[in-house]
Formats: structure tokens, sequence, C-alpha cells
């Protein structure tokens, strides 16, 4: 499926983490897909309300807990900048579909980073 939302399709997700050598972007790269499959499901799923939105968002933030592992193997990891970065972007998405009352650290509460 291809996203279609015109905010999502223009938005530089984890900009702050491509500039910055410190985070390899192979490893940005698998970050910013994850940010992009969960845009595909919202449109997908088309969830009916927060609870719904945190159910996907939650999952997602469980692949960013387990990409940490090649963020350290290769000499970086998620500290507070990629986390703030990260935390950003995920609510980008939800106000980009319309949740704009969602709860900034309920969209990745289930995080570890």
């Amino acid at each position: 499926m291809s996203i279609s939302n015109e905010q999502v399709i223009a938005h530089p997700f984890l900009k702050a983490l491509y500039r910055d050598d410190y985070y390899p972007d192979a490893v940005v790269d698998r970050g910013k897909g994850i940010l992009l499959r969960l845009c595909e499901r919202i449109e997908a799923e088309r969830p009916a309300g927060l609870p719904e939105l945190y159910a996907l968002t939650h999952a997602a933030t469980d692949e960013f807990n387990a990409l940490q592992d090649e963020f350290w193997a290769a000499g970086s990891e998620i500290e507070t900048v990629a986390r703030e970065e990260i935390g950003e972007d995920f609510w980008f998405v939800a106000g980009a579909y319309g949740f704009t009352d969602a709860d900034h650290e309920e969209l990745i509460a289930t995080r570890d980073w």
C-alpha cells in the first residue's frame, strides 16, 4: 500500500538523526520505515479513536525498541536527541491523521529507550 496523506509524503522523518553522523543512516532508514509502515497501517485500518490509534503506535514503538540493538551494534543509541525526534514524529503522524488530541507520551508509552 502506498501512503496518500500529502502531509506525510512531504514530511522529512527523523531529519535531525540524518543530519548527525552519530546515527548511522542505515539504521535511521529502518526507523523511518517503521514510521512509514505506521502511516500505512493508519490509512488501511482507519482507527476510529485514540485507543485504536494507540494500539498502532504502541506496535510501532515496540519496533523501535527492537531497533535499539541495531543502534548499539553500530556504536550509537536511542538517547535524548533521538528520543525527542522519534517522539515528535509520532506526534506529527497522529496530527496528520486528525488525532490532534492524542497524548504525546501515550503514543510511545511502550518505549524502553
